[in-house]
């Protein structure tokens, strides 16, 4: 009997061809590789040297160990360029506070510099006001303190008179305040002031008067002009220091003066 086998029926699948595996599995690792699991799950895969012959596996490890070395050295540069930045950023901030303390110190400077000269302008301006001065420059004493005779009315001279002709300008001989400006009687246009120490001087005989009562004045500032007016025989200064604006509290001038510093 003869047996024969059914057409289009109960046909045995065929197996895929060698070439078509080798062609999936090698998709299947550069898939992988691109997921950077070659390295974990290919090595098994390959173990013989054989099968990477067979699959032609080389150039996707290949592949995969390039590409981790450009990550690591772009990473590597990034970090490297970071550190860079911040170096620069702390050298920016170092310079930056350098800068700020040379600024502060140089302000300091200038601030102590400033106050020198102002400690300094108000010392020079502390010695003006209570330095003296001689009432006429250049003058000398043509009538001497407590001189007798009859032309005063006490027997004697209460002043000094400083020699000057008329129209000489005349200057207060300290710092003070002008109690009295005006005519004085026989001392004719005459000046009294309160000085800083609490003494009195009279300016006696002027042509003019410059300043007014209650007035300030300061030494050597011109107060008024020289003259002949009042008691007199000729033009001079009648210059007094006294203890009280009153007349009769009179001391001696010159000694006053001299206690001041003023050479007469």
């Amino acid at each position: 009997m003869a047996f024969t086998r059914a057409t289009g029926k109960h046909r045995r699948p065929s197996r895929p061809s060698l070439v078509n595996r080798t062609t999936a599995r090698a998709a299947s690792v550069a898939a992988l590789a691109t997921t950077g699991v070659v390295g974990a799950l290919a090595a098994p895969a390959l173990a013989t040297e054989s099968a990477v012959e067979q699959t032609g596996l080389t150039p996707v490890i290949s592949i995969g160990e390039s590409l981790a070395e450009q990550i690591d050295a772009q990473a590597a540069a990034q970090e490297q360029a970071a550190e860079q930045a911040a170096a620069e950023k702390r050298i920016e901030a170092a310079e930056k506070r350098a800068a700020a303390a040379a600024k502060k110190l140089a302000e300091e400077r200038v601030k102590q510099e400033r106050e020198v000269k102002a400690r300094a302008a108000r010392e020079a301006e502390r010695k003006r006001l209570n330095a003296f001065v001689a009432p006429i420059s250049g003058s000398y004493i043509s009538t001497g303190y407590k001189a007798g005779g009859a032309v005063w009315s006490s027997g004697s001279h209460t002043g000094v008179d400083f020699h000057a002709a008329s129209g000489t300008t005349v200057h207060a001989v300290g710092s003070g305040t002008v109690v009295e400006a005006g005519w004085g009687g026989s001392y004719g246009n005459n000046i009294v002031i309160k000085m800083i120490d609490g003494t009195y001087t009279q300016y006696g005989h002027l042509s003019s008067i410059n300043v007014s009562v209650g007035q300030t004045v300061t030494p050597g500032q011109q107060i008024g002009l020289s003259g002949a007016t009042g008691n007199v025989t000729g033009a001079h200064l009648h210059f007094e220091a006294r203890t009280t604006p009153e007349y009769g509290s009179d001391i001696n001038p010159v000694a006053y003066l001299r206690s001041h510093g003023v050479n007469v």
